[in-house]
């Protein structure tokens, strides 16, 4: 990982998300912050995306949840619900980039600020794990930016799909690193740390009955 073409994106840690049913929630902004707080030291650029509703429902995906006047129920324009928690809130060269589906390149303007940014590397975390996370992630591979998911500063409505998500990205982006927040601390300031690579496709293969025991793989220290 070329720090120089390094960015940290965060997907959708918005004031909605920290009031949802995601599980962990607390802790994954508790370590989102810790590494915000390392990248802006390391001068490494901070990109946050927001999932926004508009409030007349034009562009709405097929079959969004409207209330009673046709107005979206999650991630409504007129709300403060949309801003960014306030624990990790951007600061002024901080760059925010609004999308209106799951992944955060589509439609948007996130890769051109990449590209603006000489950005080959994609430090990954947020929510939703299995759905916009993973959207992103995926859109970010065909597109050949390398990415390093940190995956305790993502979460989902269900610890099952979190994991599930998790392992099918690991199966299947064939240069993805996965990180715990300490480990890329680590890695950030030069320091020994673990990390998790595929070396062959559909390495954690994963059924209900296994599927927390492959997961645990991600995590094994190096001795």
């Amino acid at each position: 990982m070329d720090m120089k073409k390094t960015a940290l994106l965060l997907i959708d840690l918005q004031k909605e998300s920290g009031t949802s049913d995601v599980v962990g929630m607390n802790d994954i902004v508790k370590n989102a912050k810790t590494l915000v707080n390392i990248c802006r030291k390391q001068g490494i650029p901070i990109i946050y995306t927001r999932h926004i509703s508009r409030a007349d429902a034009i562009g709405l995906a097929n079959k969004e949840p409207v209330n009673e006047n046709g107005e979206p129920i999650y991630y409504h324009s007129g709300t403060d619900t949309i801003e960014i928690i306030d624990e990790i809130k951007p600061q002024e060269n901080d760059t925010i980039v609004d999308k209106y589906r799951y992944s955060g390149f589509y439609e948007s303007s996130l890769d051109l600020m990449l590209k603006g940014l000489d950005i080959k590397h994609l430090i990954i975390g947020g929510v939703l794990t299995d759905c916009c996370v993973l959207a992103t992630v995926l859109d970010a591979y065909y597109r050949d930016y390398q990415v390093n998911l940190v995956k305790d500063i993502c979460g989902t409505t269900t610890v099952g799909a979190h994991m599930a998500a998790t392992l099918m990205m690991a199966n299947w982006v064939y240069d993805l690193k996965v990180y715990d927040t300490n480990q890329i601390a680590k890695r950030l300031n030069g320091e020994q740390h673990h990390v998790w690579e595929a070396t062959s496709p559909d390495q954690l293969q994963f059924s209900p009955d296994n599927l927390k025991e492959i997961y645990s793989k991600l995590s094994l220290e190096k001795l």
